[in-house]
């Protein structure tokens, strides 16, 4: 076997390698997972307490507390298969795990910045345009990664989800407003956390605290289970 042979072969075993690699430390369809703000170090979070002003659905936030399960969401994607890799500028949707609602969004005003509202709705996970999300990479990857940072572009208007900063006083105090903007910044940077991660194997890695892993996510998944504390 000449030089050349050997290069080529070798070559393709490295190439072959960094796309397994990469495949394993994707984010993928059917996972489970909180997402957290890379500016504030808050995880978004939606709960069953409907906004007093704008579309009057359920309320979407950024939440500081690290251990609480309303903070978990759910990947889906059109005619894709479970535990499959989700590339850049993929199309998903995002079920809130505790209340089977969707992420959503539309032309109604925030209640505090009065940018565009973010809320939770379309119970069972039902949805329209307006649960859309384009997965847009911070980095020049083909997969999103789960030790990357992404933005999520709503699809029918074309605006960041985004933490603004301002906090809300009674009943979710402390917690602070997700809207949608129309410009990249690091306030709409999200990396994703603790969680259950679907592998194409359909064997589910699991990065989640025992405490938080309730009986629901082990009715989801029953296969082997890494755990990754």
């Amino acid at each position: 076997m000449n030089n050349m042979n050997i290069i080529v072969q070798c070559s393709f075993f490295v190439l072959l390698f960094d796309l397994i690699s990469s495949n394993q430390d994707a984010v993928s369809y059917s996972s489970t997972f909180k997402l957290v703000n890379q500016q504030s170090g808050d995880r978004l979070h939606s709960h069953e307490v409907n906004y007093g002003s704008g579309s009057g659905q359920q309320s979407v936030t950024g939440s500081p507390d690290a251990t609480d399960v309303n903070s978990y969401w759910q990947v889906h994607g059109e005619n894709c298969q479970r535990g499959s890799p989700i590339k850049c500028d993929s199309i998903i949707r995002l079920l809130h795990v505790a209340t089977r609602k969707n992420l959503h969004s539309h032309d109604f005003a925030s209640p505090l910045s009065y940018n565009q509202e973010v809320s939770a709705s379309d119970e069972g996970g039902i949805g329209d345009e307006g649960d859309m999300w384009k997965v847009i990479c911070s980095n020049e990857n083909d997969y999103w990664l789960r030790k990357d940072g992404i933005r999520l572009k709503h699809v029918a208007t074309d605006k960041y989800l985004h933490l603004t900063g301002d906090t809300y006083g009674r009943p979710i105090h402390g917690q602070k407003e997700i809207s949608c903007y129309p410009n990249a910044n690091n306030q709409n940077l999200w990396k994703v956390d603790a969680g259950v991660y679907v592998r194409p194997s359909s064997e589910p890695q699991l990065s989640i605290p025992n405490n938080e892993f309730n009986a629901h996510s082990q009715s989801i998944y029953t296969d082997h289970v890494d755990y990754e504390l």
